[in-house]
């Protein structure tokens, strides 16, 4: 762990900070076990919830993944009936994925669940002026997300 006597370096913070992050996505996961979707398809389902109705290439490119795995990650969302599929109203040749009511309801129910542990995780471990430091540094992972 980094030692508060001497500054680290920017290796120290990034391998910490990746193994940090990655225990705290995996006990957000765990915080909703019942439910059947893998991590790509609970990413690219909030996508279209947050960000509204899109292509499967347009979804790809967000999640930085091969327009192929993102069809195989829509078709399974679809099979389940939490997205639909409507002809593209500027392009008839594509189709255009939204999310369905059922969609939207199991997102609820998810982030629920993580927010949930995440928020009693954050009142239960940490005084007012660690809340503050946390606020701030979740601001800077977005900026370095946006980069």
């Amino acid at each position: 762990m980094v030692t508060q006597s001497s500054d680290p370096t920017p290796e120290q913070i990034a391998a910490e900070l990746s193994v940090v992050l990655g225990r705290v996505a995996r006990r957000m996961r765990m915080a909703s076990p019942g439910l059947e979707l893998t991590y790509s398809q609970r990413s690219a389902l909030s996508l279209l919830d947050r960000e509204g109705p899109s292509t499967t290439a347009a979804l790809a490119r967000a999640e930085m993944v091969r327009p192929q795995s993102m069809r195989l990650t829509v078709a399974a969302l679809e099979s389940q009936g939490l997205v639909a599929r409507h002809p593209d109203p500027l392009d008839g040749r594509q189709s255009v994925m939204s999310v369905t009511d059922l969609g939207r309801s199991t997102l609820a129910g998810v982030r629920a669940d993580k927010e949930g542990w995440l928020t009693r995780a954050i009142d239960e471990e940490l005084d007012e002026a660690e809340r503050r430091t946390l606020a701030d540094a979740v601001a800077l992972f977005e900026r370095l997300v946006q980069r």
